[in-house]
Formats: C-alpha cells, sequence, structure tokens
C-alpha cells in the first residue's frame, strides 16, 4: 500500500503563513531545494486544495528562485508535471491541466481505495486539506521543513483538535537555517 506524505515548510511555532497571509520566509534555499526534489521524485499523486493547487500550477519561477540555473529549476517543474493531481474544490469545476481531476470534496474512504491501489506514494499539500487526512488517520507520513521564525499568528500547519503519535525517522539541518524532520505516523490507519 503507498503512503500518504504530509509535507509542509512552516515557522518555528506552527504556521505555514502569518497572520497577512505571508509565507516569503518559506521559501528553500538551493540546498534544500534539490533535497525536496528528492523527496518529491517518487511521488506519484498530489492531492491539493484548490488555493494550494493553483499556487503550484503557475509554473513561474518565484522571484526569489530567479538566479537559479535553468536545470534545477526544470528539474523540478518535471517532477511535478510528471505526477497526477486530485484538486479537492467546489469552485473549479474543469480540468485544464492532463494528469488533473476534481473532486468536489475530501472523502476518507476514497482516499484510503487510492492508496490501496497507487504502486507510488500520495502527499497532501496545504493544511486545510490535510486536516482532513490527518481527521480520518490517513497521513503516514510527516516531512517538516521548519524555518528559523517565530510569526505569532497565521494558518497553522495542524489542525486542533487532534492527537497524532509520531516516531522520528530522521532529521537534517541545512545552511539556510531550517531544519528537516522526518516522523512516521504510529496512529494512521496505515501504520
Amino acid at each position: 500500500m503507498a503512503k500518504l506524505i504530509y509535507i509542509v515548510n512552516m515557522s518555528l511555532d506552527g504556521y505555514i503563513a502569518d497572520k497577512n497571509g505571508n509565507f516569503d520566509w518559506t521559501q528553500p534555499d538551493e540546498e534544500e531545494f534539490s533535497f525536496i526534489k528528492e523527496l518529491l521524485r517518487p511521488v506519484g499523486t498530489y492531492l491539493y486544495g484548490r488555493r494550494m493547487y493553483e499556487t503550484m500550477e503557475t509554473g513561474d519561477r518565484p522571484s526569489v528562485l530567479a538566479d537559479w540555473d535553468d536545470w534545477t529549476w526544470q528539474d523540478f517543474a518535471n517532477i511535478w508535471r510528471a505526477a497526477d493531481k486530485v484538486v479537492y474544490s467546489k469552485t473549479l469545476k474543469v480540468a485544464s491541466t492532463p494528469q488533473r481531476r476534481i473532486e468536489q470534496c475530501f472523502q476518507a474512504d476514497a482516499v484510503q481505495r487510492m492508496k490501496a491501489a497507487a504502486a507510488r506514494d500520495l502527499t497532501v499539500r496545504g493544511p486545510t486539506l490535510a486536516a482532513h487526512a490527518f481527521n480520518a488517520g490517513l497521513v503516514d507520513v510527516c516531512h517538516l521543513f521548519i524555518a528559523p521564525i517565530v510569526v505569532g499568528d497565521g494558518n497553522s500547519a495542524f489542525p486542533s483538535g487532534i492527537r497524532f503519535d509520531l516516531a522520528l525517522q530522521d532529521e537534517r539541518r541545512f545552511r539556510n537555517g531550517m531544519v528537516y524532520l522526518h516522523y512516521r505516523s504510529t496512529t494512521s490507519q496505515g501504520a
């Protein structure tokens, strides 16, 4: 059975964006970006909420990465384009790009069937959608990228009101001050 992986960049106090929606402090440097690409390379399906999908779909290189070589950026774009995308949205009606389908709402049993049938792992991106997966006990792995910043308030990386037991599998520090923590769930349905 494939694993459902939650990958998130967050502040030290657990937010993916500050109260004004800013998340520029989560931009990876080249070392971290290379590491993230290797985490994503084996993924076969991305589960997205509409906002996270639209952020990724633009395909534009963020200005903070403008000085990176074209191969580094193109390699990431190729990894992302090769995977299937399931976008959960009540407002998007038509799939405008290949390898994308729209679902009106998150259904835990449907995601469990995707995990059981998939040859490659799945990721869930965006905290709102991930909250549904956490609440259903479907998240098997967490890849956390923790920025050396406290933002005080904002969009939380994790849903409130759940208990989610984890076992540390790996850790790494990057030159830019980011810390990577890899956890395996001890409470998910796939654990």
